[in-house]
């Protein structure tokens, strides 16, 4: 038994991953559980349909250290995997408690320190200190990228080559029926012009005000930028459309669980991140094979873009630069074959065997480690 331990299953990117990661053990012969703080969220009923699901039914993360100690004690899973801080701290501390030999894998999902930039001291003293003590305790320390497992190691006080790089699994979506690619098309507009997508929350991390700003200066009265996602900045993002005059050409197209008919019937992926953990839409949208733009941003995109081999990089908020990127790439001939080949290296059969890997070290199975 392998236990995913996160605090609901949201529509959200970590959410997707666990998902697509939970899938993938038990396709190697493993049994999966979620062990959620809420049950609740998006990818609740996909969870629900092929994995069990314990719902330890508490608001606070500190209130669930208990419950998950108690849980690991009756169930004494083989591993437990927890994604994303505070939980990574949360879940080493409650394996011990329950004084089972669970082994314990840690994922940071996002560099920390940019990610609570913005938060006071204590706070950061309170992240760097629990940070030390769940990387100290548990059996094998990862993140999603290469940027944020440095970022990691030096919030944890712990040397780069105790955290180990373990890229998003992201499973490619089946091919679109007719009705979905049909359903996708309802949303976008006439004229028949360029079509340009985003896909992600509506927050300041994602930096969609520079995206408008670039939409606006691209000058292609015939284009359309859609917006795939949902977010409390959609209300400030509507007026600033408003603002440059584009209102009529950018389209909220809300929150959609699968965004593969969207991605197909788009000519352009742009991502204008200021920081990420690692990027999944650009994953997506390659094995789509459709051409990507995206910040150069901290951290992930150029590990998946090879340092611009498989896309467009340019600097984080810049919008001049962004705008002469996206007008090369909607330009550009492209072999959209080589870029649905590099979306396969993060095939989740692939990242699921480098878990199991850091999980249980020590067997020479790791394809039945039950």
């Amino acid at each position: 038994m392998i236990s995913l331990f996160l605090p609901n299953l949201r529509g959200g990117g970590a959410e997707r991953v666990c998902l697509d990661l939970a899938d993938a053990l038990a396709e190697l012969g493993h049994q999966v559980e979620f062990v959620l703080m809420r049950a609740e969220g998006e990818f609740l009923p996909q969870a629900e349909a092929r994995h069990s699901i314990v719902d330890l039914n508490v608001k606070r993360v500190r209130d669930a250290i208990r419950p998950l100690a108690r849980h690991l004690r009756r169930r004494r899973p083989a591993g437990l995997i927890a994604a994303m801080w505070p939980l990574t701290v949360v879940a080493p501390l409650a394996a011990r408690l329950s004084g089972c030999r669970t082994s314990v894998l840690v994922v940071e999902h996002n560099a920390l320190s940019q990610q609570y930039l913005s938060r006071g001291l204590t706070h950061r003293l309170a992240l760097r200190l629990s940070l030390a003590l769940g990387f100290r305790m548990a059996t094998a320390r990862a993140a999603v990228s290469r940027g944020v497992a440095d970022d990691a190691a030096r919030l944890a006080v712990v040397a780069a080559d105790r955290v180990r790089t373990l890229h998003n699994p992201i499973r490619p979506r089946p091919t679109p029926d007719s009705a979905a690619l049909d359903r996708a098309e309802t949303f976008w507009r006439s004229p028949p012009g360029k079509r340009i997508i985003t896909v992600g929350s509506m927050k300041e991390q994602k930096n969609h005000l520079m995206l408008l700003q670039a939409f606006h200066l691209l000058g292609e009265p015939a284009a359309n930028l859609l917006l795939l996602g949902k977010g409390a900045l959609e209300p400030k993002l509507r007026e600033r459309a408003a603002q440059l005059g584009i209102a009529d050409r950018v389209i909220f197209a809300g929150f959609h669980p699968d965004p593969t008919p969207f991605y197909r019937t788009a000519d352009l992926f742009v991502l204008s991140s200021n920081y990420e953990g690692f990027g999944n839409v650009i994953v997506e949208a390659l094995t789509c094979r459709l051409p990507v733009v995206s910040t150069n941003c901290p951290s992930g995109p150029a590990e998946i873009l090879e340092n611009g081999h498989y896309g467009w990089l340019t600097p984080v908020g810049d919008a001049e630069t962004l705008v002469v990127a996206m007008r090369e790439a909607l330009n550009a001939t492209v072999d959209r074959e080589a870029l649905k080949h590099r979306g396969a290296d993060f095939s989740p059969e692939r990242i699921a065997k480098q878990y199991l890997e850091l999980l249980f070290p020590n067997s020479r199975d790791t394809a039945r480690e039950k």
